[in-house]
């Protein structure tokens, strides 16, 4: 029986959970339900997997204070379980895991072979050494990490949350908190579930929450509580509540939420203004409370942190094929001596039957050569030995240590190094083509700078030298210096000191300009102490703008409802605020109308250039000509622009416009309608100030790091929550976007018609653009298999900006493949307004349809679902929390980390990982095949070449330290010339160092080194004599002389393949050698034979073969026939046809005593810009907020009340400098400007 509401589906997803030790970590899980702590939820652990059906909600139903109602619902908990194992089951259940890689089935099943007496010719330890090994390294691996999952699970399962039981409030631990439980949250706290806030702390059941959890912006947003809970002020009140809330199922939607509350025969409509989201920070806020409505992993932070993958490099797929093909390969060579075998026993054998007799149980030649093909498969199986994953294993985890090392990617500001945490992708790094970034946090800083403005014509900001020219940052002066204002904020800092001249001469533009910035903005002021501001702005710009006019002695004080107090150089004025006309994403500007104490009613506004300067009186024709250039200069800059402008408004005209105002908002219908018309009726003809230009400060490096990886060939999309025009501007400033781009087409369609067309638009123009360029040319381009369009090869650079609403129709079935190709043609994507699991599902297209590397980086919970579904997450430990980082598979702390993530360490073990991989298996090919071809000699008998010992050492001690050597340490190129030369990053992008087209290089050479390595020594000893005359060839001097051939020309093999030596390739490789001949000298020793009779028979064989001149030459020749071809053809290779890597290594050499000359990347303004800098992170609401006074604290109401405090008398003593005559025919508060309307 299903519960009252829900519907058994198929489960969609299935959840993992991400856990951490800091403050925020709380939230970072999308995990299993409450499982096996609490009460499980069918419908949590069915998507976990653990049942067979998935429980749908079609709605939830929550009763406050009503734990045993909301318990039949079976809702999840927030107990956390991300753990895998105890202690019970953890060796069966790791085993069982270890055992689903092919690679340990394999193995497991040749040492069930050789366990078998009959067919074995090899002991059982030299396969169960290395398997029992490498389960014991992994199971260990295993068992820590999930010692600390255990760990993070007890530390948040534990942590203390307030819970309203019986009337009283209780510390709970958080596992043990139910939907349907009133919480208490203080200030500073996070919320740890989906809460529906009945009161708080401020008036009007306001309280102020910060989302950079959630969306990536760390500017505070407001959320209120419905006025009838708004009252349950005290902890009697809120137990006596028991509303009953029916709202939708849990979801991913951040930004919606329909619900209504039943209480008292009554019911209330919810909304997502009255709910507090896990992930989100109280603010400003002394306490509230919160009726649980989703908890654990039906939260919607949760329901968007999707599922976490297992990953795999594209070498590890790879691999697991070529893997099956050799075990194809081996079954082949089986086959055929098994045959051979069967018809040799038929024809020859059995005429030897007498003193060769076959074993106990065989009956026939065709019996026998069954048999002898399961000996064969155990004796050829070295072809893939175990001890390759041994390698590849240890060679990862010192690739992951040198990242934890690299101090030249150690933030000492923050004190933080970068952090492999994951040792299973390191090669994967340098393959990348597609990287997914985050804006907020991770390519800004999230700090607004006001850098720029333009007042009447003239452009303040730039700082100039001695010689008039533009000073670089690094030669700037000190800074403007505030300290003659002491309501000054000490953090600010300015450059150019003209600005402050011209507000202490008295500069009425400028007074003006100030003026509005400290009037028009909905910025909250608190006063802890005297002269000590405090700002809580709704977003970092405003911020900003109002930070400076402070700096600037226009100091905005304080506001209530109806008057905004501001020290106007030291002079406190109250103007009587009239209306707020609020900013909203179409209007694209703000305006507030002010009376003067003079009694003068004037409008100030600040917007968009696009939209401000249409509205203009034709009188500012020529300013709003000089503006433009200014504008056009600031974002070249990439600067975030915005216009500001006046109008003053008669007495009668606004009586007038303020009724209709009344009215309209007061109208039962179209509301909306007729407030836009009123605010664009008084919003003409306006008289221009200037223009303001605010610096979304960049992380260091960006740019620099956007360009490098973009010479790299790495196309890189930003997702971002924030809105276009922000996320345009930091396209600019990062250099994704130029104007010199042929277009950059910006889809905003709310339809899938309209998104469809947009699309086709854009393939359409890029099309033609490529035709006319290559009209007329013999235009030719080899496409890469890979591209999925002829798109790809369009000439010219294009970008794409898309919104998240258009987004969601363009990640549709039927248009997502029209999206990828259009995407994928341009040089810069950039998706704004997208939502966590939007940002996902992008990464996943890419994945689906390019077969490309991808890498994930963000720095907030909201980027953790792309970052687990990118091949590669690179997590920002940044300003948001480290959600990001706990999900992540590589952290640092800066962006520009990246560049040397990839170009260095990415290209370096790619490149090591391939070298490694192929030396690998031609050293096991050259080995194995020889006993391949002795097949033939030895009657098809199963016979080795080597001695056992030989064949369980080589892999594990004569030829593992030098290959493991190399995979570690080995570089083609210095550090230095890999970030100078961006395109060494190619070869890995297009898989050209280990394909399947090298491994067949690889074995052929192995199997072209077997053969001469087996048939030399053997021609040589079919007629050799020793000094004394005996007959040279026995079968223990023949083994000796091809294992010492075998391991002497797999030495000069690695000597050759090492780009890069150190001190400790020199000691594996010679000590390699010189361990061979101990052990080879030891095992043929006289002590030995002494002890262990049965095991070394052969005492003494090695010293009389090796004593023998014909032998090393034998040897001697055997290495110079298999290398020499080697050594010509990669000599051939350099000279004809050499590798850009070849290059710079020789252009290394050539300028050896030379300084290295660096590129320097200059950060050059562009001129003639025609686009818009206009962004301003601000939302509506705040305005009627403020204009309502239900944000007013009592403490900030009184201020009014107070006698105005001059500061000081500072300014006085500057007007001296100027007289009144500073007042021109051209001031802003002359009367003879007002317009008459």
């Amino acid at each position: 029986m299903t519960q009252p509401g829900r519907l058994p589906v198929p489960c969609p997803l299935g959840f993992w959970v991400w856990l951490g030790s800091q403050g925020a970590e709380e939230f970072g899980v999308s995990g299993f339900g409450s499982g096996d702590c609490l009460a499980a939820d069918a419908g949590v652990l069915g998507c976990m997997g653990l049942t067979g059906s998935c429980v749908a909600e079609e709605e939830r139903r929550v009763r406050a204070n009503a734990r045993e109602y909301n318990e039949k619902f079976q809702y999840a908990s927030n107990c956390i379980k991300t753990s895998k194992y105890n202690i019970v089951t953890f060796l069966p259940v790791n085993l069982f895991e270890q055992f689903q890689e092919v690679a340990n089935t394999y193995f497991l099943f040749l040492l069930i072979l050789q366990l078998i007496p009959q067919i074995s010719s090899l002991s059982w330890f030299t396969t169960i050494v290395p398997l029992v090994l490498v389960l014991t390294i992994t199971a260990v691996k295993d068992a820590t990490d999930d010692y600390f999952r255990h760990k993070s699970d007890n530390q948040v399962n534990n942590r203390q949350s307030q819970v309203l039981i019986g009337g009283v409030l209780r510390q709970e631990q958080w596992m043990n908190v139910r939907v349907g439980d009133i919480i208490k949250l203080e200030n500073n706290q996070f919320v740890a579930a989906d809460l529906l806030l009945l009161c708080s702390s401020e008036p009007h059941g306001l309280c102020y929450i910060e989302t950079a959890e959630l969306d990536g912006e760390t500017n505070m947003k407001v959320r209120q509580a419905i006025p009838v809970t708004a009252e349950l002020g005290d902890t009697s009140q809120l137990a006596g509540f028991d509303g009953e809330v029916i709202c939708e199922p849990p979801n991913n939607k951040l930004d919606k939420f329909g619900g209504t509350l039943y209480w008292k025969e009554n019911k209330y409509p919810l909304s997502n203004q009255n709910m507090l989201l896990r992930g989100c920070v109280l603010r400003n806020t002394e306490w509230c409370f919160g009726l649980v409505i989703f908890a654990g992993p039906d939260t919607k932070l949760m329901q968007n942190s999707g599922r976490t993958k297992f990953k795999r490099t594209s070498i590890d797929r790879l691999m697991n094929t070529l893997v099956l093909w050799i075990f194809g390969f081996l079954v082949c060579m089986g086959v055929i001596l098994a045959i051979g075998n069967a018809i040799w026993e038929h024809e020859v054998g059995v005429c030897f039957q007498i003193y060769l007799p076959w074993d106990e149980g065989v009956h026939s030649a065709f019996f026998s050569g069954f048999l002898s093909f399961w000996s064969y498969i155990i004796i050829l199986n070295t072809v893939v030995p175990i001890s390759l994953y041994v390698s590849v294993e240890v060679i990862r985890l010192g690739h992951s240590y040198f990242i934890n090392w690299d101090k030249k990617m150690y933030c000492a500001k923050r004190r933080t190094p970068a952090e492999a945490r994951t040792t299973t992708l390191n090669e994967e790094l340098g393959q990348v083509e597609y990287i997914f970034s985050d804006k907020t946090g991770t390519l800004t800083q999230n700090i607004m700078v006001f850098s720029k403005c333009s007042v009447n014509g003239h452009s303040y900001g730039d700082v100039q030298d001695m010689l008039g020219h533009k000073a670089e940052l690094g030669e700037r002066p000190e800074p403007v210096d505030f300290s003659f204002n002491p309501l000054a904020d000490p953090r600010f800092q300015f450059w150019d000191p003209s600005l402050l001249e011209a507000v202490k001469l008295g500069d009425l533009h400028v007074h003006e300009f100030f003026r509005l910035l400290s009037l028009c903005h909905t910025v909250m002021s608190e006063e802890k102490s005297e002269g000590e501001l405090l700002y809580k702005a709704q977003s970092p710009d405003e911020g900003a703008l109002v930070t400076a006019a402070r700096n600037f002695g226009f100091v905005f004080r304080s506001r209530t409802p109806k008057t905004i107090t501001v020290h106007e150089l030291g002079q406190a004025v109250t103007y009587q605020l009239l209306a707020i006309l609020d900013f909203n994403n179409i209007r694209k500007r703000m305006s507030v109308i002010v009376r003067s104490p003079e009694g003068k009613i004037r409008l100030y506004c600040k917007g968009a250039d696009t939209i401000l300067l249409e509205r203009l009186h034709p009188i500012n024709q020529d300013l709003s000509s000089i503006t433009t250039d200014h504008l056009n200069e600031y974002a070249g800059e990439g600067l975030r622009t915005l216009v500001l402008a006046y109008r003053d408004l008669e007495e009668s005209y606004y009586r007038d416009w303020s009724e209709r105002l009344h009215r309209a908002g007061s109208a039962p219908e179209g509301r909306e309608d007729h407030l836009a018309r009123l605010y664009d009726e008084v919003e003409h003809d306006m008289m221009l100030l200037g223009a303001t230009a605010i610096e979304d400060k960049l992380q260091q490096g960006v740019p620099e790091t956007i360009a490098i990886l973009t010479l790299a060939n790495i196309k890189i999309w930003v997702l971002t929550g924030d809105k276009q025009e922000t996320a345009v501007n930091i396209g600019y400033s990062c250099k994704m976007l130029t104007d010199d781009m042929t277009e950059v087409f910006v889809v905003t369609g709310h339809t899938v018609l309209e998104v469809r067309e947009e699309l086709r638009k854009a393939r359409e123009k890029m099309m033609d653009a490529s035709r006319s360029v290559c009209n007329g040319f013999s235009y030719q381009e080899k496409l890469s298999s890979k591209l999925t369009s002829v798109l790809e090869a369009i000439a010219g650079e294009y970008a794409l900006v898309i919104n998240g609403h258009s987004l969601a129709h363009a990640l549709e079935a039927d248009m997502e493949v029209e999206f990828l190709e259009t995407a994928c043609a341009c040089k810069a994507v950039i998706c704004c307004r997208v939502t966590p699991l939007q940002k996902a599902q992008v990464v996943e297209l890419v994945k689906k349809y390019k077969k490309a590397v991808t890498l994930a980086i963000g720095d907030g919970a909201n980027d953790v679902s792309m970052i687990k579904t990118a091949h590669i997450g690179v997590g920002i430990s940044g300003q948001e929390g480290i959600q990001a980082v706990l999900a992540s598979d590589y952290s640092f702390s800066q962006f520009k980390f990246l560049q040397r993530l990839l170009l260095v360490h990415g290209r370096w073990s790619y490149l090591r990982m391939c070298k490694f991989l192929c030396y690998f298996f031609y050293k096991n090919f050259a080995f194995t095949m020889v006993h391949f071809w002795f097949g033939f000699f030895c009657g098809f008998s199963a016979q080795t070449v080597y001695d056992q010992y030989f064949i369980t050492l080589y892999n594990i001690v004569y030829t593992s330290l030098p290959v493991l050597a190399m995979g570690v340490f080995d570089q083609d190129v210095p550090e230095q010339r890999s970030m100078e030369y961006p395109k060494l990053y190619e070869p890995g992008q297009l898989n050209l160092l280990f394909n399947k087209r090298e491994f067949f290089i690889c074995i052929a050479q192995g199997i072209y080194t077997s053969i001469l390595m087996f048939f030399i020594p053997y021609g040589v000893f079919a007629d050799a004599t020793r000094d004394d005359g005996a007959q040279l060839a026995d079968y223990q001097s023949f083994a000796v002389t091809v294992a010492t051939s075998l391991v002497i020309v797999v030495s000069v093999q690695i000597g050759l393949d090492t780009g890069f030596w150190t001190a400790i390739n020199h000691f594996f490789i010679w000590g390699s050698l010189a361990a061979y001949f101990a052990i080879l000298f030891t095992m043929h020793s006289d002590g030995l034979f002494r002890m262990f009779p049965n095991q070394f028979r052969f005492v003494g064989n090695a010293q009389n073969a090796l004593a023998q001149p014909t032998v090393w030459l034998t040897i001697a020749l055997t290495t110079v026939v298999c290398i020499v071809p080697v050594v010509a053809f990669r000599f051939l290779k350099l000279d004809l046809k050499p590798e850009l890597s070849d290059t710079v290594r020789y252009t290394q050499l050539v300028r050896k005593k030379q300084k290295a000359q660096h590129r320097c990347l200059r950060h050059a303004g562009r001129a003639g810009s025609r686009r818009s800098g206009y962004a301003f992170s601000h939302q509506e609401g705040f305005g009627e907020l403020i204009m309502s006074g239900k944000n007013m604290r009592l403490s900030s109401l009184a201020l009014s009340s107070f006698a105005p405090r001059p500061s000081s008398s500072w300014i006085e003593t500057l007007r001296k400098k100027k007289g009144c005559e500073g007042s021109s025919a051209g001031s802003p508060s002359g009367a003879d400007k007002t317009l008459k309307v």
